[in-house]
């Protein structure tokens, strides 16, 4: 009977847990809608009370205008920075990075926390859209690490599957 290296055995546990697709929590959503009281077209004076006015197509029964792709959510800012938030990558929620924008006054800081109970690192203080960047260039190098760990891992994971089928082990 052959005994397998701990080390082999944790490498394919971690690789099993990071091959599940990751869960992405939803953020609240955000309606970038322009509020604009409606407003009737003004009155026309006409040259005789008992002649009705000539009749003309209304805007909105006419041909809608195409409708155009909004734009990608990622490349809008949100409309209010306090409260914008991105959580990082990771199999555990003990060990995930989440950036958190708040304002104090007229500055904004960037709450970074690891884990959901741990005590905030206050960044700060700048301004909204310099804390809204920061969030998101935060998190995409976390992505960015996290996957490049991941294929790591993956990679010696399968190295070591490789290595224990030459030794002739099952």
């Amino acid at each position: 009977m052959s005994q397998s290296d701990p080390t082999d055995n944790a490498l394919a546990a971690i690789a099993s847990i990071l091959d599940q697709p990751p869960v992405i929590p939803r953020e609240r959503e955000r309606y970038a809608v322009e509020e604009v009281p409606a407003t009737p077209p003004p009155l026309e004076a006409y040259a005789s009370p008992e002649e009705p006015p000539p009749l003309e197509p209304s805007p909105s029964l006419a041909a809608p205008p195409p409708l155009e792709a909004p734009p990608p959510i990622e490349d809008t800012l949100p409309q209010e920075a306090h409260g914008y938030s991105k959580i990082g990558p990771g199999p555990m929620a003990a060990i995930r990075f989440k950036w958190t924008v708040r304002e104090d006054g007229h500055d904004y800081y960037v709450d970074e926390t690891i884990g959901e109970h741990s005590t905030p690192i206050a960044i700060g203080p700048m301004t909204r859209d310099a804390a809204i960047q920061l969030v998101d260039d935060r998190e995409a190098e976390a992505r960015r690490r996290f996957e490049q760990l991941k294929s790591e891992m993956t990679g010696r994971a399968a190295a070591a599957n490789l290595v224990r089928r030459d030794s002739g082990e099952a």
